[in-house]
């Protein structure tokens, strides 16, 4: 069964079937945009951003760039471009979101990390987002990695923190705790202040940008109504609603 579950043709089938219950969900949940104006206003300018997600989070990245056409039609010229890993997983993710405009970057600092930068720096020039996933592919969950500092302090990009939250979800028991949407919920993107990163500041700019996540995602828990107690390191962590 294991074998056959991990075949390409079920994969992609399966992955089919995700992008499609992801699309449900977005189009029967009541959903909000909050805090973007500054990133809205970065981009409408000329000014490429690096959009950050906690993994955790993920799924609801498929609702990105539709919100975002709604506050500004003219963003829908662009494509956001996602960074995942080139293991299995990642391009299942890949296969699964791809319906919703945007487009995949595969790399990972484990595997094809250098051409994954090259790819994402020619996005950035272009004046694509690039979307990451500071904390994965595999954790540990909600401690950010280097990459995401390093690629905002090379290209002069700035990174905004993501939040995204929905009243109707399962908390699954993976690595990150990841929220799965449910359908006909209150669901929120939130999004907030663009971070500069100087060229010599990388590392020192991780705490900021983690501590921006954390904020994002307590901010659109709130919005819809979640409580959020149990943070790992102190921080806020969705509580299971359905």
């Amino acid at each position: 069964m294991r074998g056959l579950i991990r075949h390409p043709a079920v994969q992609a089938a399966l992955a089919r079937l995700v992008g499609l219950y992801l699309a449900f969900v977005i189009r029967t949940s009541r959903w909000r945009l909050l805090g973007a104006e500054a990133a809205l206003a970065e981009v409408q300018a000329g000014r490429p951003v690096i959009l950050a997600f906690w993994h955790e989070r993920l799924p609801m990245v498929a609702a990105l760039r539709g919100l975002a056409g709604q506050a500004e039609p003219g963003l829908l010229r662009l494509t956001p471009r996602v960074l995942v890993s080139q293991h299995r997983d990642g391009r299942f993710i890949g296969a699964a979101v791809e319906r919703f405009g945007l487009a995949m970057i595969y790399g990972s600092s484990r595997r094809g990390g250098a051409p994954a930068l090259v790819e994402m720096l020619r996005a950035l020039r272009a004046g694509d987002p690039v979307v990451i996933t500071p904390d994965g592919p595999r954790g540990p969950r909600r401690q950010a990695a280097a990459g995401v500092a390093q690629l905002a302090a090379l290209s002069g990009a700035k990174v905004v923190a993501i939040g995204a939250a929905t009243s109707r979800h399962r908390i699954l028991g993976s690595w990150d705790r990841m929220m799965l949407p449910l359908p006909f919920g209150r669901a929120v993107l939130t999004a907030g202040a663009p971070i500069a990163v100087g060229r010599q500041e990388a590392q020192a700019a991780l705490p900021a940008i983690a501590a921006a996540l954390d904020a994002a995602c307590a901010a659109a828990d709130a919005a819809v109504g979640l409580v959020t107690p149990d943070a790992p390191r102190g921080r806020a962590a969705p509580a299971e609603a359905g």
